[in-house]
């Protein structure tokens, strides 16, 4: 299909980008086109009007600020995936992005524009929920920072106002003796997630001191496993206490598991707890020689 007619603007300035969607209250903003343009040509989003911030330059690159990782909005998936910064301070954000679709979409695609549309099977909000990530925006009304657990409210559904721009995403790198690791069941065509599971452990005298995991595929948006973290807390890292701890991850998704024709709701709901009990394991590992 083709998308129903719209009006494109390119702006030139994060400040006239914010004009262009104060005068055209309808439009959409474009940044990569690989999570927009495929809802316009099915006409599931047919806005009145488009407004291209891809070549902002003031919302790309990646810097680091202490403690923290600025990633501006439209730095690529391939652009996280070998940056240095990212691979030692944020390792498992570096290894999902070498994994999100296909060589084009890692070059095209932005992380700004996939945390903005926020689909469940995307493999970037479950990362940067575990991490604990800060959103930064600006709008009108001027800058914000919106925390990861308040950003993704919903399918296809954030905090972000209308008339705001996602600017930078704020990453804490992680702590001398975590480890990391992000595992995915991925559709064989999209790549994307049906199950997806990121994991952040620390390891000392043989018990698991504190874990962060986090889920995506599974609920209309990425979800913390705080369940899952409070039975890990104290064990020894083995494989069946990690696997009794990940087979509680169910009472964390509640009844708002997604089915679809790839995977039924109940399906997903048996195969989750594996792939969160693979991505503590691996994290748990990884922590033993950080």
């Amino acid at each position: 299909m083709y998308a129903a007619p719209f009006d494109y603007y390119r702006a030139t300035t994060l400040a006239e980008a914010h004009q262009l969607l104060k005068a055209h209250p309808d439009a959409k903003l474009l940044a990569g086109g690989h999570s927009l343009l495929p809802l316009m040509k099915l006409r599931l989003a047919q806005p009145a009007a488009v407004v291209d911030i891809g070549r902002l330059a003031e919302l790309k690159g990646i810097a680091a600020q202490g403690d923290t990782l600025r990633i501006g909005a439209l730095t690529t998936h391939a652009e996280l995936a070998a940056s240095a910064d990212v691979r030692r301070a944020v390792p498992l954000l570096a290894e999902a992005a070498s994994m999100i679709g296909d060589p084009t979409i890692r070059n095209r695609g932005t992380i700004g524009g996939n945390v903005a549309h926020a689909d469940p099977a995307s493999d970037l909000p479950t990362v940067l929920l575990a991490v604990g990530a800060r959103f930064a925006t600006a709008g009108p009304g001027g800058e914000r920072t919106v925390d990861a657990k308040d950003f993704f409210q919903g399918l296809m559904t954030t905090a972000l106002k209308e008339d705001e721009v996602l600017t930078a995403i704020l990453v804490p790198a992680l702590k001398k003796g975590e480890g990391s690791a992000y595992v995915k069941w991925a559709h064989p065509a999209s790549r994307y997630a049906v199950v997806g599971a990121a994991a952040i452990v620390a390891v000392g005298g043989g018990k698991i001191s504190s874990a962060r995991v986090a889920v995506g595929g599974l609920v209309p948006h990425a979800l913390r496993a705080a369940g899952v973290e409070a039975a890990l807390a104290g064990q020894a890292p083995t494989p069946d206490a990690i696997a009794k701890a990940a087979g509680t991850l169910r009472a964390d998704l509640g009844d708002n598991l997604i089915g679809d024709v790839f995977a039924s709701a109940e399906f997903r709901g048996r195969v989750a707890p594996v792939y969160a009990g693979r991505a503590i394991q691996t994290a748990a590992t990884r922590a033993a020689k950080a």
